[in-house]
This record gives structure tokens, sequence and C-alpha cells, in this order.
């Protein structure tokens, strides 16, 4: 359970690392032009570079405070704040009627459940 629960954390957080590296460094027209970029129509550059930085806080929360032992809590608390993000972004993508990117975030929405529920519960750091 433990190495399930840390290579889909792993997995989480290089997912994450991307799509922060691209919203918080890209401009973004273009990433507007991109596939699935079509959301950043109706939002300023500083939400997409803000969204970015927590994708970046994310990638950095998932693996690093148990990596380190330092509230390694923060772990399953990263991971419900990443099920809360792929909400909104299946909303987001849902409303442009990009379903297969809408699936793609039900998927990273199912591993970030599988790691809050892990770490929380059966796969705790305290225990």
């Amino acid at each position: 359970m433990n190495l399930a629960l840390w290579i889909t954390a792993g997995l989480l957080a290089a997912v994450a690392l991307t799509g922060g590296v691209t919203k918080a460094f890209v401009p973004k027209e273009k990433i507007a032009a991109a596939h699935g970029g079509g959301w950043t129509a109706g939002v300023g550059a500083g939400f997409v570079k803000g969204l970015g930085v927590l994708e970046l806080l994310a990638a950095a929360g998932l693996v690093l405070p148990a990596a380190l032992g330092v509230a390694p809590v923060l772990v399953p608390v990263t991971a419900a704040c990443w099920i809360a993000l792929m909400i909104g972004a299946m909303i987001t993508h849902g409303r442009l009627g990009e379903y297969p990117l809408v699936a793609l975030n039900v998927v990273y929405l199912a591993l970030a459940a599988f790691v809050a529920w892990g770490r929380f519960g059966p796969g705790s750091f305290t225990g």
C-alpha cells in the first residue's frame, strides 16, 4: 500500500509540476493556442499564472513533506486540495465541451482521492 501511495503521489506531482511550469512561465497567448487552452480566453494572465503557482505548490506538497519528514500530514491535505482543483477543471472543460479533458481530470481526481484516503487512513505516516 505504501509503495502504491508513493507512486501515485509521485505521478500526480509530475502532472502538477508540468502543468504548473506551463501555466506559470508560458505566455497566456501560447497556452490559449494549444489544445485544451481555450479556457484561458475568459481569464486574465494573472489568474493563469496564479493557477500555475498553485500547481507548483501542489507538486511540492504531494511529495516533499513525506520525503523530508516535515509535516507529512500535508501530503493528504494537498491531495484533497488537488481534488478541489480537478473539480474546477472538470467544470471549466465541461462548459467548453472538452470532454476528453474532463475524463482526464476525473482520472487525476481519482488518483488524488486514493492518495488522500490512503494517507489519511491506512497508509498514514503517523501509524
